[in-house]
């Protein structure tokens, strides 16, 4: 499976991402909100390993796929949609960017082809996402995609000696656009 938009190519996992991965995830930046200190390898092959075992689920309710650049073929970071209640249509998405590549639109791009995904080939009612509120670079993407802000747990997530509140935000399929611009 893969989605092409503009600049990106969100693509399947294969074994040998680990490597991309670990330096996207290894950078000071993206630990910011994680409760994790750093990454390891083996931190790496298994996430890259978990993702590779969902493409083999039927029926397969978890979409993680690697985004890689189209103009350079770089892997720098992932997107995906999740199926959290069949019967309800309602799934969740989740992203992360090599910071490198922060402020440039591209988390958006990637998400807008994962949300558009979800509702026209998942056929899915509702969806979601969770980001600390201080992490106002992932809740803008959820603010460009037509999400609203749903709930504010305060001190909800506990992050290197420090309490964050959580957010979340979520878009029905009727309020998705349309005329969305295509992947």
């Amino acid at each position: 499976m893969h989605l092409e938009t503009e600049r990106l190519l969100l693509r399947e996992f294969v074994p040998e991402d680990w490597q991309a991965v670990l330096a996207y995830q290894s950078d000071p930046l993206y630990l910011r909100y994680y409760p994790w200190q750093d990454r390891t390898p083996a931190d790496a092959v298994s996430f890259v390993r978990m993702v590779c075992d969902w493409q083999t689920e039927r029926p397969r309710t978890r979409f993680q796929l690697a985004l890689q650049l189209r103009e350079t073929g770089e892997l720098i970071g992932n997107c995906g949609v999740r199926i959290n209640d069949v019967t309800l249509g309602e799934g969740n998405i989740g992203y992360e960017i090599d910071s490198r590549y922060w402020g440039h639109g591209l988390a958006t791009e990637a998400a807008r082809a994962i949300v558009r995904f979800g509702f026209s080939e998942l056929g899915l009612h509702r969806i979601w996402a969770v980001a600390i509120a201080d992490n106002r670079g992932s809740t803008r993407v959820m603010e460009k995609l037509g999400m609203r802000l749903e709930a504010r747990e305060r001190e909800k997530e506990w992050i290197k000696g420090h309490w964050y509140d959580s957010v979340t935000y979520a878009i029905l399929d009727h309020e998705w656009p349309d005329d969305s611009p295509p992947p």
